[in-house]
């Protein structure tokens, strides 16, 4: 798909987040600019309002989990954004608006990566049927794709995936470069198109990237 003339700066949790959303930028024809954050959710927050007066002249996309801070996203965007106290004026929308988006992955970018049922089902090891096919229902996306690892054929899937025993760690010692490499594949990489049908935030933030190019 042709590019976009005018690179899009990026600001997320992790280097997963950034995997997936470079993925996103390329599947929607989008150029990826600066990619920033991935120290983590917390960070990410505060640091929120400095990025504000940014996202008034240059295209943004900011991509964070909601986890269990909110019962759906609408809330949790008014909470982080629209809140007065927090000195953040509506630069940042939850939809597009002057080249800046806010999109919300419910509950974690595993969701979006669980949609895709057929090709991680065959990344994993398992069969499909086994994979939720509402990931976004899904209460912990992250344990939910751990759990579905537990049941791996493949040794090297529940080493690298499922935390070791005894470790204290919530995930496994390769997890992150696991996701890293499924969503990269060079054969049956994963599918936005075809994980946005089963993921309603996924398909919300592929309408918002294609919108944006449209401004382009």
């Amino acid at each position: 798909m042709e590019m976009t003339t005018f690179p899009v700066n990026v600001l997320v949790e992790g280097i997963t987040d950034e995997v997936v959303v470079r993925c996103l930028f390329e599947h929607a024809g989008l150029a990826c600019g600066t990619v920033y954050g991935k120290r983590g959710k917390a960070l990410l927050l505060e640091r929120l309002p400095n990025y504000n007066q940014a996202a008034r002249f240059t295209p943004w996309l900011v991509v964070v989990d909601l986890d269990q801070d909110a019962e759906c996203a609408p809330p949790f965007v008014q909470s982080i954004l629209l809140n007065p106290a927090n000195g953040m004026p509506l630069a940042f929308q939850n939809s597009h608006s002057d080249g800046t988006l806010l999109r919300v992955a419910v509950r974690a970018i595993e969701a979006w990566l669980l949609a895709d049922a057929e090709r991680l089902a065959d990344f994993l090891g398992i069969r499909a049927a086994r994979i939720p096919p509402n990931p976004d229902a899904e209460s912990d996306p992250k344990s939910t794709l751990i759990n579905l690892a537990r049941k791996s054929r493949r040794r090297t899937i529940r080493k690298d995936i499922v935390p070791r025993e005894g470790s204290g760690s919530r995930v496994g010692p390769g997890y992150m470069g696991r996701l890293i490499e499924f969503v990269m594949a060079a054969e049956h990489p994963w599918r936005p198109d075809v994980a946005a049908q089963r993921s309603d935030s996924l398909r919300r933030c592929l309408e918002s990237l294609y919108a944006l190019k449209t401004k382009s």
